[in-house]
């Protein structure tokens, strides 16, 4: 491989839309277990990949409002990927237990 690529990062790399050539965004993972959002604050880079994964035996949701971002129903252990690609802060909660909240901050 070029550069001195893995064969996964350049996978990782190609489905996260950077070239191997420049530097591929950081992927974050957000645990969704015990009804909370761990971490309850998540800061990544604009471009970066944020996953939650719902460890809980029941379904949840991840929804910012406005023109965020909203998931649909994340099955029990399942996952959903949001590409941060906008500078801001935004407070999201479970729309299914909305007293589930958190923060992703990107930079």
């Amino acid at each position: 491989m070029k550069h001195g690529w893995t064969l996964a990062a350049w996978v990782e790399a190609a489905l996260a839309g950077a070239s191997p050539a420049g530097v591929a965004p950081a992927a974050h993972t957000i645990v969704i277990e015990g009804m909370r959002f761990l971490p309850p604050l998540a800061e990544v880079k604009a471009g970066d990949l944020v996953v939650w994964r719902n460890r809980d035996p029941f379904p949840h949701t991840v929804a910012s409002g406005g023109p965020g971002f909203a998931s649909p129903p994340i099955p029990a252990r399942g996952s959903w990927r949001f590409r941060a690609r906008k500078a801001g802060e935004y407070a999201y909660v479970c729309t299914l237990h909305p007293t589930m909240s958190g923060v992703l901050r990107v930079r």
